[in-house]
């Protein structure tokens, strides 16, 4: 029963287990399979036996189809029977086609494989052309690069440099020959570097070569500048009726002739202005720092640059030993300097950064302080006051074009009035000489004219005014002998050598004023003063000249106040402004006299000692002949012309003094009546006098009046002893 159990139980696993294996895939039969062999032990042959069944139903199941279709089969076969006949048929006549068209076809093999072949060669050259136009670019660059380099175009040279490195290698690094440019590129690079250094220093050789050529063009600019303004200011003042101010050194003849050739000087030099761009090419300075920013090396460029002008401004600032002896060596001294800084001045504005104005006020100052130095030495060489005023108007002309440039100049100004007292000295020197010619060549007698003509010559040079002379007809004299004309036109000269100098130094009139009295002051009470004294102890100076020499300094005294209008005239400073200087003539001719003076009397007194000398005396006479001894004689009569000539002195009281109250009381005034009688002169005569009257009039004293005037000979006598006295003691 329990057999029979179970084998009801496996029959449809069975069944199951066929029905899976004829309907699923075969991949999925080992695990049916494998589950036939897990059952029962008996299972595997169970199923075996089921498997068998189930294939005999399926044969009959076929046996039964074949049997259905067994005729429909046989009819096809009859069918394809009878085909087979057309079939064979049916492949002579393909074959027979396909021979023909294989031998139709062979010529149009070859030339589809022409084709074929031109197509791949076409491709092939597609592909070269695109390869090429990609490189053609790269080769064209390269080959500009090569041009721009022949060409000497560096800073182009590296921007193309820049393009095929950032746009043109990348596109094409796989290639050997971009490889081969790209390791090429560094050294062109250095290359352009070292032939932008070599045009520098050709470029700063040439201007060093150059510079004074650059200087000069500049200051000639800077003064044509000047003179047409001046000339503007000076047609303005004429046009206006206006004072010339201190250019009016000249009468206005000249004034006109001046203006004219200074508008001849203007057209001429309407030509074509040069500037500093026209006379230096740049190009290899803005090139070199170009190429070394691109390079990103500038600051070296920069170090370079300025290290290398700073070695040439202290060459350009070393004067030459000689440079004081013509004006030629200090024209060139100043113009080289001019260019260094005029080609500095375009590098600070054309470039950015190459120059710094704190550097170039830095080298300045240095070059000004150098400057002054050789200026201040060299300068104290110059003897000839005109080579000090032409270096005055260099250094003028020199402070003006650097202050175009904005360069501080108030040093050389201050400078230049250093020199103006070498100037004056100089001056002073030379008029010394001039003074000492004009004595030399005088004959020491009245000017003698016999015609109208000849008296306005004479009263054209020298302000002389006496109606009694102008209305003695001719011929006449003036009291004054020819040295007194010449010397009051050679004083104006000096005023105006003097006022050449204080020309274009910026300073006001009344320090101008200031300077031209003070220099004339020097003039008169050093220069003709000293020459004045020299000329009155000269051994063949006779009294005769001396008293003329007197009568002269008498005029030239008079005409000091025609010398202080003339400096008037020029500054246009009122002689009553409390600052003004006056002229120290008077007191300066007021010497001369005294000692002409003293002169005089010195040699007459030699003179009456010579006469007494060479008197024969004899001695073995008994009583007198009642006639005077010869020499007497000749003395007497010598007296007599000499004090004829003294008729010709103003003042009569050389040689006394009558109002002695008056001489005590004004004695120390400017305008007292006896100022040139020295106090030891007046003590010494008064002294005679008074030992002359004792010895001559013993009854003096019982006279009244005698006595008086006895009385007040030594009262006099006193006082003047102790003036003479003080005098000392504050000496």
């Amino acid at each position: 029963m329990a057999e029979s159990g179970e084998g009801l139980g496996t029959v449809p696993e069975h069944e199951r287990i066929l029905q899976e294996i004829q309907s699923t895939d075969t991949a999925c039969v080992g695990p049916t399979l494998r589950s036939v062999y897990d059952d029962q032990p008996n299972a595997h042959k169970k199923f075996m036996e089921k498997l068998d069944a189930c294939i005999r139903n399926h044969d009959k199941e076929i046996e039964k189809m074949c049997n259905f279709h067994h005729q429909g089969f046989v009819d096809a076969i009859t069918e394809l029977l009878k085909v087979r006949t057309d079939a064979e048929k049916l492949k002579v006549q393909v074959t027979d086609t396909n021979r023909r068209f294989q031998d139709a076809g062979k010529e149009v093999i070859v030339q589809t494989e022409d084709i074929i072949r031109c197509r791949i060669q076409q491709r092939n050259i597609t592909t070269v052309v695109e390869k090429l136009q990609l490189c053609l670019p790269v080769l064209e660059m390269y080959s500009k690069l090569k041009e721009q380099m022949s060409a000497k175009r560096y800073y182009s040279a590296l921007k193309t440099m820049e393009q095929l490195e950032n746009v043109y290698f990348p596109r094409v690094s796989q290639y050997r020959f971009c490889q081969l440019m790209i390791e090429n590129l560094p050294k062109l690079r250095e290359d352009i570097k070292e032939i932008s250094m070599s045009d520098l220093k050709d470029f700063l050789e040439s201007i060093r070569k150059h510079s004074d050529k650059i200087g000069e063009t500049a200051m000639k600019q800077a003064q044509q500048q000047k003179t047409f303004s001046i000339t503007l200011q000076k047609q303005n003042n004429v046009k206006f009726g206006k004072n010339m101010y201190i250019n009016d050194r000249i009468p206005e003849e000249r004034n006109e002739i001046e203006l004219k050739h200074g508008f001849e000087e203007e057209d001429e030099n309407e030509e074509e202005v040069l500037t500093v761009q026209d006379l230096v090419d740049f190009s290899p300075v803005y090139r070199c720092l170009h190429i070394y920013s691109v390079l990103g090396d500038e600051e070296t460029f920069e170090n370079y640059y300025r290290k290398q002008r700073k070695k040439q401004a202290r060459l350009v600032l070393q004067p030459q030993s000689n440079m004081h002896e013509t004006v030629d060596g200090y024209r060139r001294y100043f113009t080289q300097i001019v260019g260094f800084f005029v080609v500095e001045d375009h590098i600070l504005h054309v470039t950015q950064g190459l120059v710094t104005r704190a550097y170039t006020d830095e080298l300045w100052n240095m070059a000004l302080s150098k400057i002054i130095a050789v200026l201040r030495a060299h300068s104290s060489y110059c003897t000839d006051p005109d080579l000090v005023l032409e270096l005055k108007n260099l250094i003028v002309i020199f402070a003006d074009t650097l202050q175009g440039y904005g360069f501080p100049v108030n040093r050389l100004f201050d400078l230049l009035f250093e020199i103006r007292d070498q100037y004056n000295e100089t001056l002073l020197k030379k008029w010394a000489g001039v003074f000492r010619d004009i004595f030399e060549e005088d004959n020491y007698s009245p000017i003698p004219i016999v015609s109208e003509e000849e008296y306005k010559v004479v009263i054209s040079k020298f302000p002389f005014q006496d109606p009694d002379l102008e209305k003695q007809p001719f011929p006449k004299k003036f009291p004054m002998s020819q040295s007194v004309p010449h010397i009051y036109i050679q004083v104006k000269e000096f005023i105006y050598a003097s006022l050449k100098f204080s020309e274009s130094l910026h300073r006001s009139s009344t320090e101008i004023d200031d300077m031209l009295r003070k220099s004339t002051n020097l003039l008169l009470t050093r220069t003709l003063s000293s020459c004045l004294l020299n000329l009155i102890r000269k051994p063949h100076i006779g009294l005769t000249e001396l008293v003329q020499i007197i009568i002269n300094t008498t005029h030239l005294e008079q005409a000091c106040k025609y010398l202080e209008d003339f400096i008037t005239n020029i500054t246009n400073i009122s002689q009553e402004t409390v600052h003004t200087t006056r002229l120290y003539g008077l007191s300066t001719f007021k010497d001369a006299r005294h000692a002409a003076e003293g002169e005089i009397y010195t040699k007459l007194n030699q003179k009456i000692d010579e006469f007494v000398q060479l008197a024969d005396y004899d001695w073995t006479m008994s009583e007198p002949d009642g006639r005077a001894s010869g020499y007497l004689m000749d003395l007497i009569n010598f007296l007599r012309s000499i004090f004829q000539v003294f008729t010709h002195l103003p003042l009569l009281d050389l040689f006394m003094v009558w109002d002695w109250s008056t001489y005590l009381a004004d004695y120390g005034q400017p305008a007292s009546k006896y100022l040139r009688v020295n106090p030891n002169t007046a003590l010494t005569l008064l002294e005679k006098m008074k030992d002359t009257s004792k010895k001559n009039n013993i009854f003096a004293q019982f006279r009244k009046n005698d006595r008086d005037k006895q009385k007040l000979i030594e009262t006099v006598v006193k006082q003047l002893r102790s003036l003479v006295n003080g005098m000392s003691q504050h000496s």
